[in-house]
C-alpha cells in the first residue's frame, strides 16, 4: 500500500488510538510497523485471533500485562558474551514472566474454545525455568543477599564491621562533643568521620579525610575505627566481585535462550496489541468485518474513527459488486469528502487487521492500492494551480490504478471551466469504469448526475439538506442526486422575490423536471431507508437474541458437564469408601478362627449394604441416549400405553415406529415405548439350550442345588419369565451360608431387566426368598 494514501487517511492517527491500550514496548513496536496487508488468509487470522480474545476475556476476564521495556539491545549483547547488569535483567524477567501470565491466563480459560488464538499461545516457550535464576535480584536490579552462599557470608561481614563501627563513633561522638563543631556523624572519601574543631585536633588522633571552606572543622577518622574501616573497604571490595561473578554467570546461563526470549517477546507485544484491538471495539462499538472474496463494500452505519464519537453521523455505504462507480452530489462542508475517507480509512484499517467502526454484519473487500486525490495539493514551489495540482495527482493514479484498486477522487474536475470540468471528469470516469476499477468520486457538476443515472454500473449518491433548518444532515443518500438548493436558500435567506422569480425564468423545463423527479426519488428513498433500518434492527436483535441463546445453550452444556463430573467423583468416593469398608469387614473375618453360620450370613449382608443402590431408571437423558442406540427393526419395546412387549418392525417417514404386538400393529412415537431388548450380534456362541415353557410359574426354588446347577437354572428362569411377559418373579434360595443368596442378588443386580429386587414379606419367606419386578 502507497505510503501517500495513508498520509492522506492519517493512518498514524488511528494507530494512536490503540496506542493508548498498549502497556509493553514489544506492543507498540508491532503496532507502528502496522501497515495494511492484502493476503486474506493473514487478515483472516488476525480477525480470528481478535474474535476468539474478545470472547475468551468476556468469560474469564481480562488479560493483565505489566509494562516492559525494549529489550532487543540486551538480548543483542548477551549474544556477544557481553555481562548485563541487575537492572537489565530485571527487564528481561518482566518479558519472561509476561509470557508465563498469557499462558496461565489461556490454560486456565474456561467456557470457551480459542482455536485461533491457541495457535499463537503454543508458540510461546516455557522459560518458567529461568524465573527461578532471576529470582535473585529485587524489583529494583538489586542482588538479594542470598543469591549465594558467598555473597551472604560477605554481606553478613560487612554488617558487622559497620555495626562495630557504628558503635565506636557513637561512644567517641559522645565523649567529644566539646571537641566537635557538630555533634554528628558524617562520611568523607566513603569513610565515617567526626567534624572535629581545628583547634581539638590533637585530642582526637586519626586521620584527617577533610577540611571544611573555613578552616574551622576537620574531618577526622578516629585511629580506633582506621582498622575496621580497612576491613570493611576490603570486604566491599570482596562483595563487588561477588556481584560481578554472579552477573557474569548468569549472563552465560541466559545466553543459549535469547532467541526463546526474542521471540516470547514478540508474541508477548502481539498479545498486548490484539489486547488493545480488543479494548478499541468495545469502548468504539466497533465490530470485525467480513472480509468479501468479491467486490462488494457494504458498511452499515459507518463511522469516521477520527470525528467525536457525539458527534459523528453514521452512514450505510453499499458499494456492491455490480457497482463501479459511485458519483457523490451534495453542497459543501455537506459530508462528502468525509463519506470517501471514511470508505478509504476502513477498508485500510480491516487490511491491517484492526477493527472497523461499524456494525456487525459489514463486509469490507481487500485491495492491493488505494488512491485518492482529496484535499488542496497547491505547490508554490512548483507553480502549479489548483487545478494542475489536481490533474498531476489524477494522471499518476490512472497509471498505477489496475482492477484491484479503490480510487477516491474529491471535487473531481474542479478548478477549471465548468463545461470542460465536467467533460474532463466523466471521461475519466469512463476510463476507469472500462478497467473494472472501483471509484467513488464526489462532484458539483449536474452532467455527472446524468451519468450516474444513463451509465451502466454507475450509480448516484447524495449528502441530504435539511432545508427547514438550513443545514446538511451529513446522511448519505445511495441512488438519489443531490439537488440545487440555491433558489429556496436564498428566498428563505430574505433575497427578494423579485430576483428569485427572475433566476426561476432561467431555468429551463427540463432542469425543473429533474429537480422535480430528484426530490420524490428523495422522498422515496427516505421512506426505503426508514424500512432499512427497521429490518437492519430487527436482524441485530435476532443475531443478539441467538447470541444470547447459544451462549445459554453452552452454560446448560458445562453445567450439565460439570454435574456428571461431580457424580463421577462422588461415585468414585462411594466405591472407595465401600471399598475401604469391605476390607474391614473381610480382615475382621479374617481375625476369627471360627464362625457360626449367623454370622457369616451377617458378615454378607454388611457387604451387601455397602453397594449404593442407585436407580437409574429415571435418567432421562440415559434413557434417550439407550433408546437412540438400540431403537431398530426387531428390538423389543414395553409398549406403555398397553402395558405389552412388543416388536419394532420399520421406522415410517413421519418418525413414528410400526410395533407389532402379538396380532395387533400400531405405529407408536419414540415417546411411547420403552426400550426392552437390544439385537447385537453375539461374537461368540456358546453351546447352551435353553427350554422356554409356556406354562412358567411364577416362583423358582432353587433350595438343595449347587452353586452352578442354581446359577443356571436361574438365568434360564428369567428368560422364560421375560417371554412369558411376567411382570413379577419369586427365587427361593433359603439361608443356609447365604452364597446361593448372594449369587442371586448380584444375577439380578446385573440383568438389565430387572427393575427392582427386594427379600420376600416374613410371612413369604423372608430373608430366604427374593421378589423381582421385570420391566
Amino acid at each position: 500500500m502507497n505510503k501517500k494514501i495513508l498520509q492522506i487517511l492519517e493512518f498514524d492517527k488511528i494507530k494512536e488510538q490503540f496506542a493508548v491500550h498498549l502497556v509493553t514496548a514489544q506492543g507498540k513496536e508491532e503496532l507502528a510497523a502496522l501497515k495494511p496487508l492484502t493476503d486474506p488468509i493473514k487478515i483472516q487470522f488476525l480477525f480470528d485471533e481478535l474474535a476468539d480474545f474478545h470472547l475468551v476475556s468476556q468469560e474469564n476476564g481480562a488479560l493483565n500485562l505489566s509494562k516492559t521495556s525494549d529489550i532487543s539491545e540486551f538480548l543483542r549483547r548477551l549474544e556477544l558474551d557481553a555481562t548485563l547488569s541487575g537492572r537489565e535483567f530485571i527487564e528481561l524477567k518482566k518479558v519472561i514472566q509476561g509470557s508465563i501470565n498469557i499462558t496461565r491466563y489461556f490454560e486456565a480459560a474456561e467456557n470457551v474454545t480459542f482455536d485461533h488464538l491457541q495457535v499463537t499461545v503454543d508458540k510461546l516457550i516455557d522459560l518458567s525455568l529461568l524465573i527461578k535464576k532471576l529470582d535473585i535480584f529485587d524489583s529494583s536490579g538489586i542482588l538479594y543477599d542470598n543469591a549465594s552462599n558467598e555473597l551472604m557470608h560477605i554481606r553478613g561481614r560487612i554488617k558487622r564491621n559497620q555495626s562495630d563501627i557504628k558503635k565506636i563513633m557513637q561512644e567517641l561522638l559522645n565523649k567529644n562533643t566539646a571537641n566537635l563543631t557538630e555533634s554528628i556523624i558524617t562520611v568523607r572519601n566513603d569513610r565515617q568521620v567526626l567534624p572535629v574543631r581545628s583547634d581539638s585536633k590533637n585530642k582526637i588522633p586519626g586521620v584527617v579525610h577533610d577540611m571544611s571552606a573555613s578552616g574551622q572543622t576537620l574531618y577526622i577518622e578516629p585511629n580506633a575505627v582506621v582498622a575496621l574501616n580497612n576491613s570493611l573497604n576490603q570486604t566491599k571490595i570482596e562483595e563487588k566481585n561477588e556481584i560481578s561473578r554472579l552477573l557474569r554467570q548468569l549472563s552465560e546461563d541466559l545466553k543459549p535462550y535469547t532467541n526463546d526470549i526474542r521471540q516470547n517477546a514478540w508474541l508477548l507485544g502481539h498479545m498486548d496489541l490484539i489486547k488493545a484491538k480488543a479494548n478499541f471495539m468495545v469502548q468504539q462499538k466497533a465490530s470485525i468485518p467480513i472480509l468479501a472474496d468479491h467486490k462488494n463494500i457494504t458498511l452499515y452505519a459507518a463511522r469516521h474513527p477520527l470525528i467525536d464519537a457525539k458527534i459523528v453521523v453514521a452512514n450505510t455505504i453499499k458499494f456492491e459488486e455490480t457497482l463501479n462507480t459511485i458519483v457523490i452530489t451534495g453542497p459543501n462542508t455537506g459530508g462528502k469528502t468525509i463519506t470517501l475517507k471514511t470508505v478509504g480509512l476502513l477498508t485500510i484499517m480491516a487490511q491491517a487487521g484492526l477493527p472497523i467502526l461499524v456494525e456487525e454484519g459489514s463486509q469490507i473487500h481487500l485491495f492491493n492500492e488505494i488512491f485518492a486525490d482529496i484535499g488542496d495539493e497547491q505547490s508554490i514551489e512548483q507553480s502549479l494551480s489548483t487545478f494542475s495540482s489536481h490533474m498531476t495527482n489524477i494522471v499518476r493514479i490512472l497509471n498505477a490504478a489496475d482492477s484491484e484498486s479503490l480510487v477516491l477522487f474529491d471535487e473531481l474536475g474542479a478548478g477549471t471551466d465548468p463545461k470542460e470540468g465536467a467533460a474532463l471528469a466523466i471521461a475519466i470516469l469512463e476510463d476507469l469504469r472500462s478497467k473494472s476499477i472501483k471509484t467513488m468520486a464526489s462532484t458539483h457538476y449536474p452532467e455527472l448526475k446524468a451519468y450516474g443515472v444513463e451509465t451502466p454500473a454507475v450509480i448516484n449518491a447524495s449528502m441530504e439538506f435539511n432545508i427547514d433548518q438550513m443545514q446538511p444532515t451529513y446522511h448519505l443518500q445511495m441512488g438519489v442526486p443531490g439537488r440545487s438548493n440555491a433558489l429556496e436558500i436564498s428566498k428563505r435567506l430574505g433575497l427578494p422575490e423579485a430576483i428569485i422569480q427572475g433566476a426561476a425564468s432561467q431555468i429551463s423545463e427540463g432542469e425543473k423536471d429533474v429537480n422535480h423527479m430528484i426530490e420524490t426519488l428523495e422522498e422515496k428513498t427516505q421512506e426505503v431507508i426508514q424500512r432499512t433500518r427497521s429490518i437492519r434492527k430487527i436482524e441485530q436483535e435476532n443475531q443478539v437474541l441467538h447470541k444470547e441463546l447459544q451462549r445459554a445453550f453452552d452454560q446448560i452444556n458445562r453445567e450439565r458437564e460439570r454435574e456428571l463430573q461431580k457424580a463421577k467423583v462422588e461415585a468414585s468416593e462411594v466405591v472407595k469408601k465401600a471399598s475401604q469398608e469391605a476390607q474391614d469387614i473381610l480382615k475382621n473375618l479374617n481375625e476369627k478362627a471360627a464362625l457360626k453360620p449367623h454370622e457369616i450370613i451377617a458378615a454378607r449382608a454388611e457387604l451387601d449394604a455397602l453397594t449404593p443402590n442407585i436407580d437409574f431408571s429415571q435418567n432421562k437423558v440415559l434413557k434417550k441416549a439407550k433408546a437412540k442406540r438400540g431403537l431398530k427393526q426387531g428390538a423389543k419395546v414395553n409398549v406403555l400405553d398397553y402395558g405389552q412387549t412388543g416388536t419394532l418392525v420399520r421406522l415410517e417417514k413421519d418418525g413414528r415406529w410400526t410395533v407389532q404386538m402379538g396380532a395387533i400393529s400400531t405405529k407408536l412415537s419414540e415417546d411411547q415405548f420403552d426400550l426392552i431388548e437390544i439385537q447385537e450380534p453375539e461374537s461368540k456362541t456358546k453351546n447352551v439350550t435353553k427350554k422356554v415353557s409356556n406354562k412358567i410359574k411364577a416362583q423358582l426354588d432353587l433350595r438343595g442345588m449347587r452353586y452352578d446347577e442354581a446359577e443356571f437354572e436361574l438365568d434360564n428362569y428369567i428368560d422364560q419369565a421375560l417371554v412369558a411377559n411376567l411382570l413379577q418373579i419369586t427365587i427361593v434360595h433359603g439361608i443356609g451360608t447365604g452364597v446361593i443368596r448372594e449369587m442371586v442378588q448380584k444375577k439380578l443386580q446385573q440383568n438389565r431387566h430387572i427393575k427392582s429386587y427386594q427379600f420376600a414379606p416374613i410371612n413369604a419367606g423372608g430373608s430366604g426368598a427374593t421378589i423381582a419386578i421385570l420391566k
